[in-house]
């Protein structure tokens, strides 16, 4: 029983360690909020996390290892990803930080859908996802972990999402954030695109 402890609490300490890092996730949320799409940004939050959590079960269940052996698979998910990250990048240059606060207010429930979508496609068109929960599982859970352990680090995990984007969520709309974006709103979007575009670029260079 100690040891599993020990094993929940390295493991999700190494977990909250990589959420908290600067990524395509990262970027996203932090778009969606500081423009004042909350509702948009609390949907991608719960997709990413689901995106993360379908990733952590394959891996903890070793399907992730088979998926990662199928070449072709993880080269085309991953010029997908590329390829949709750059999309976001380009709309961001395009928007010019327009407002959208209003169509916040009057479409919530389509604007969560919208975002869950984006959130879900952007971590799972990550193959890096894989990598880093078969790395993880491989070094930090030993084979003998009990399932309640694994049932609490793949919850854990799920919480840990859902607690730092909301965070990021929360403060990159409130209204000193939305007073810097209303002033630097169109720098502020093609700062952030131009980060989405990198990394889309990157994913796509590092299979041609």
């Amino acid at each position: 029983m100690n040891q599993d402890l020990i094993t929940v609490a390295t493991t999700l300490a190494l977990y909250a360690a990589v959420v908290i890092s600067p990524g395509p996730n990262f970027a996203l949320i932090s778009k969606l909020a500081v423009s004042g799409a909350r509702s948009t940004a609390v949907g991608a939050t719960f997709g990413l996390a689901v995106a993360a959590t379908l990733y952590a079960v394959l891996s903890m269940t070793g399907l992730a290892i088979v998926l990662t052996r199928i070449s072709w698979l993880a080269s085309a998910v991953q010029i997908a990803g590329g390829c949709y990250l750059i999309y976001l990048g380009i709309m961001a240059w395009t928007s010019g930080g327009t407002d959208k606060v209003s169509a916040e207010k009057s479409h919530d429930s389509k604007n969560i859908l919208r975002g869950f979508r984006m959130g879900l496609v952007v971590n799972l068109s990550n193959p890096k996802g894989i990598a880093f929960f078969i790395g993880l599982y491989a070094v930090a859970v030993p084979p003998e972990t009990g399932l309640w352990a694994k049932l609490a680090i793949v919850s854990g995990g799920f919480a840990l999402e859902i607690i730092w984007y909301g965070l990021v969520t929360v403060f990159l709309s409130t209204r000193q954030a939305r007073s810097i974006y209303d002033r630097f709103g169109h720098w502020i979007e093609r700062a952030i695109g131009t980060l989405l575009a990198g990394f889309g670029l990157r994913l796509i260079s590092e299979k041609l």
